[in-house]
């Protein structure tokens, strides 16, 4: 905890993963006291609480490192789990973070008092008052099932709870979902089960990991116009993939980053291997027995969900922030309208790593959250009453967009006020001229 200064001046960082550390260093770089809890017993995250520990990255390091602090040298192009969690424990320990963090430390509910603050109250039943609330605890934990007709009788399991190979020794596995949890699980399974087959509603987008001996995040085209970047990366597909129904799956039926792509080619080198079996959507299941779209069936004793997660706030009161269909209806990527200091910062998934973006809009987010302290109205408000400012319909972010936004919103900042005195003046006068309408 940050000694010596009162919770009522501090601000409360929910999550020390990836982003509540960007967060949490770029608080106290510009000197806004805090406190960093998280519910696991340390720093990291997903990494380390919610992945299988031979999982590796699937953007490269350079595309996923915090800009000011790059990634040893000596790892390798797509960093281990237990590498991941050793870097981010050494950029908590290198910025000085620790020594404001609690761990094991859960948030039961946190909302409004009326009075300008914050009451958050703890698992542990403890209750502290805050200046406001940074929320950054993820989105890869509320784990998202599959529905289907009828009654599976064998072993479900979600992709988040899958520990390693000795959970599908000898069993005929069923992976649900082929984005990159499902890639991993499936090629798993094909080598480790008895059998595996994957379901696929539909088509997905797989792209190769590296392209030309480098990358894939790292070649440069990732600052061009969304077309071209489309272009670019379906003529790499069909130089180095082909036709995906070659391989037995769907065609994509969206474009690329409609949805988030799977990047790697393992699964279609499992499918060639004759490891891994293709399917359709589920259309129903007995017992054991599952029958899909198309007719066919297939028997199994485990059934994967490589089927997401929610985007939820649980310890918010609900209707505080709006969640529509996984897309958080907050200004600025951060700024909920109409309640003042609260932040929701890293809901959103950037398409192809998180380091070039997470650093420069801690930065702006920290700058905005020492603003908000000579603003009448909440920063949410004063963007939603922007014509320039619209609510996000995706949860997809363009990096290199939105690093061209941030820098672009260090120069617009001050703006804010102007719109801030001229809103409050507005409210001011719509209130007396409410209450003479009242007493007349």
């Amino acid at each position: 905890m940050s000694e010596g200064i009162s919770t009522l001046e501090r601000h409360l960082v929910i999550g020390a993963g990836p982003v509540g550390l960007a967060m949490a260093a770029a608080l106290k770089r510009h000197g806004i006291p805090f406190d960093l809890v998280d519910a696991a017993p340390g720093v990291g995250g997903n990494w380390l609480h919610g992945v299988y520990r031979h999982a590796h990255i699937v953007s490269s390091k350079k595309a996923t490192e915090y800009t000011d602090f790059p990634m040893p040298d000596e790892y390798p192009d797509f960093p281990s789990a237990d590498q991941m969690l050793a870097y981010l424990t050494a950029f908590a320990k290198e910025r000085g973070l620790l020594g404001s963090s609690e761990f094991n430390k859960s948030v039961a509910h946190a909302s409004p008092d009326g009075a300008g603050t914050w009451t958050v109250k703890f698992a542990d039943g403890e209750k502290r008052k805050y200046k406001g609330v940074v929320v950054c605890n993820g989105h890869h934990w509320d784990k998202r099932y599959p529905s289907f007709r009828g009654n599976f009788t064998g072993e479900i399991l979600h992709s988040k709870d899958y520990v390693g190979p000795e959970q599908l020794a000898d069993k005929r596995v069923l992976v649900i979902g082929g984005g990159n949890s499902g890639v991993d699980m499936a090629c798993d399974a094909g080598r480790f089960g008895r059998s595996c087959d994957i379901s696929l509603q539909s088509g997905y987008w797989y792209l190769p990991k590296t392209f030309l001996g480098r990358p894939l995040t790292d070649i440069p085209i990732w600052g061009l116009p969304v077309l071209l970047q489309r272009a670019i990366l379906k003529l790499i597909v069909a130089v180095t993939i082909g036709d995906y129904r070659r391989y037995g799956l769907q065609k994509p039926n969206h474009k690329i980053f409609d949805r988030h792509p799977a990047f790697g080619t393992d699964l279609l080198n499992a499918i060639r291997l004759g490891r891994v079996n293709p399917r359709p959507a589920i259309d129903h299941v007995e017992d054991k027995t599952v029958t899909f779209a198309d007719g066919t069936t297939g028997t199994y004793d485990l059934i994967i969900a490589a089927t997401g997660f929610n985007t939820s706030f649980p310890f918010l009161r609900e209707g505080l922030v709006k969640v529509d269909r996984g897309v958080v209806q907050v200004y600025g990527g951060a700024f909920p309208a109409g309640v003042r200091g609260l932040y929701i910062v890293g809901w959103a998934q950037a398409r192809n790593g998180f380091g070039r973006l997470i650093t420069p809009l801690a930065d702006l987010y920290a700058r905005m959250i020492a603003l908000q302290d000579e603003l009448t109205l909440p920063l949410g408000t004063l963007m939603e009453s922007s014509f320039t400012q619209r609510l996000p319909t995706t949860h997809l972010v363009d990096p290199e967009k939105s690093r061209r936004e941030i820098r672009l919103a260090h120069w617009i900042l001050p703006l804010l006020k102007l719109r801030d005195r001229r809103l409050a003046r507005k409210q001011k006068l719509k209130a007396e001229k409410s209450g003479i309408t009242a007493r007349a």
